[in-house]
Order: structure tokens, then C-alpha cells, then sequence
């Protein structure tokens, strides 16, 4: 019979519910509970940047550009978003099984995730209040070099509904820090680059440029939007004709740092 782990130190993060000290105990628990190498505890909104409330590792490569471009626009294309933009249910999810088709070939990939040298992510996620979530992401990085076994995941999952429920008291009814934004991030993005570079994207195209960064292939958009892959190559040549580009890789440094400005909090 399955016994829950280290039932002082769980106890301990019970006690700490509500109070400054939860995010370090409920890490303290986790450590002694699960093999990881980082981890990561932060609040994904609808219009403003993330929360972090606990982000620790050994490996400072990993949390080395985590102010400077994750909380600032890069979180936008990280596939851990997507689970709040597309409202999934709680549960515990792995990297590698949520992120699109081409993630590893993107440029955000190569240019920021890559650096982390994170290799292998799972994430405990939850809503402890309406339209916020929160995120526990634990991961493998060049600390030990390795991913989570079959053993990892099966007794990380085991804790999933302690992890979420724990979560769930201490930041109940948490809310954005600031003013919500009156626009989403394809409408801003549409703004911005009509404003400072004179190019003007329809709604359409400018959702499929923002899906294209995160990752996925002509085929994964049409699933995503429920059009076709021709239609969607269609519009990807519009939108790569109006950019004046060729590439993905150019449409990355044209766009992400009108995504990193989007990040910031309007309040």
C-alpha cells in the first residue's frame, strides 16, 4: 500500500499554509519526496506577465534570463502557457507531451530554452482562483543531465492531487497585481507593429505568427484553428510577404520583442 512521503515535512507545508513560508516548505517536501533538479513556482494571468514566487536551482543557467526574457514576453511561447490559454484541467503534465510538433526546431527553442539547459519539465498545474493558474514545474537540467524515469513520473504523479491541493488553499483568490489589459496579445501585437514598423497584420495572421513561434507546424495551426494546412500555408506566405522575411527564424527576432513589451503590466 502506497504510504504519502515524508509526512513531518508535508505537515509542516500544511502548516505554512497562508504565511510567507509555504512556497520554500512546499519545496522542502517536494525535494525530499521527488529526484529534481530545479524547480519553479508561478502564477500564469490572462494579460500581464507571471508571478514567480519560488524559482531555485543549482544550475544557474537555468533561471539565468528568467526576469530579463522569460516574465518580459518569452512566457507567451512556452507551452506550460498554453495549458492556462487553453483553460486545461488540473493535473500534472509533462514537457514533451504538451509541446507542439516543432517546438524543438523554433526559435524560441534554440535561442532561450535551449540555454537553460533544461532537459526534461513536469509541471503540477491548477486554479486557485478565477482565471489565474498556477504552476509547480519541476525539471532535469545539466545538474545530472537526465530526464525523469517511468519511476520519477509514477511517484510524482502519485502526489499530484496533494501538490494541487495544497496550491489551491494557499493562493486561493489570487488575483492580477494590476489593471488587466483592454487588449489580448494578437491585438496589441497587431498595434505595435503598425504603429513602429508600418505593418499591418489581420487578426489571422497575427495569431498564426504567434503560433508559428511556439512551435507549430503548418498542420498543428489548422488543428489549433480549425482550418485547413493549405489554407494556413496560404496565410503564412501573406504574413511572411508583409514582414519582408523568409524564415521563421527571422520572423522570431522581428516579433519577439514586441512580445516581451506586451508582457509588461498596464495598470
Amino acid at each position: 500500500m502506497n504510504q504519502i512521503p515524508e509526512p513531518n515535512l508535508l505537515a509542516d507545508v500544511v502548516e505554512a499554509i497562508g504565511t510567507s513560508e509555504f512556497a520554500q516548505r512546499l519545496h522542502r517536501w517536494l525535494s525530499a519526496s521527488l529526484h529534481f533538479d530545479n524547480v519553479t513556482i508561478l502564477a500564469f494571468f490572462d494579460k500581464q506577465q507571471p508571478e514567480v514566487f519560488l524559482a531555485h536551482s543549482a544550475e544557474r543557467r537555468v533561471f539565468e534570463r528568467m526576469n530579463s526574457h522569460y516574465v518580459t514576453g518569452a512566457y507567451l511561447l512556452d507551452p506550460f502557457y498554453a495549458l492556462h490559454t487553453n483553460r486545461v484541467a488540473e493535473g500534472m503534465y509533462r514537457l514533451t507531451d504538451i509541446a507542439p510538433d516543432q517546438f524543438q526546431r523554433n526559435e524560441y527553442y534554440k535561442s532561450y530554452y535551449q540555454r537553460t539547459t533544461l532537459a526534461d519539465e513536469v509541471a503540477f498545474f491548477s486554479w486557485p482562483s478565477q482565471g489565474v493558474s498556477m504552476t509547480v514545474c519541476i525539471g532535469r537540467d545539466a545538474t545530472t543531465g537526465s530526464k525523469f524515469s517511468s519511476r520519477d513520473l509514477k511517484q510524482a504523479k502519485y502526489v499530484v492531487p496533494i501538490v494541487n491541493a495544497l496550491v489551491r488553499q494557499n493562493w486561493a483568490g489570487i488575483s492580477p497585481r494590476g489593471q488587466d489589459a483592454s487588449e489580448d496579445v494578437v491585438d496589441q501585437l497587431r498595434q505595435r507593429l503598425t504603429s513602429e514598423l508600418g505593418i499591418g497584420l489581420s487578426a489571422r495572421q497575427a495569431e498564426i505568427a504567434i503560433l508559428i513561434l511556439q512551435g507549430h507546424s503548418s498542420v498543428s495551426i489548422g488543428l489549433t484553428l480549425g482550418i485547413s494546412p493549405q489554407t494556413v500555408k496560404v496565410i503564412r506566405k501573406q504574413l511572411y510577404k508583409k514582414c519582408q522575411i523568409s524564415s521563421q527564424g527571422e520572423l522570431y527576432y522581428l516579433i519577439a520583442p514586441y512580445l516581451s513589451e506586451q508582457g509588461q503590466t498596464k495598470g
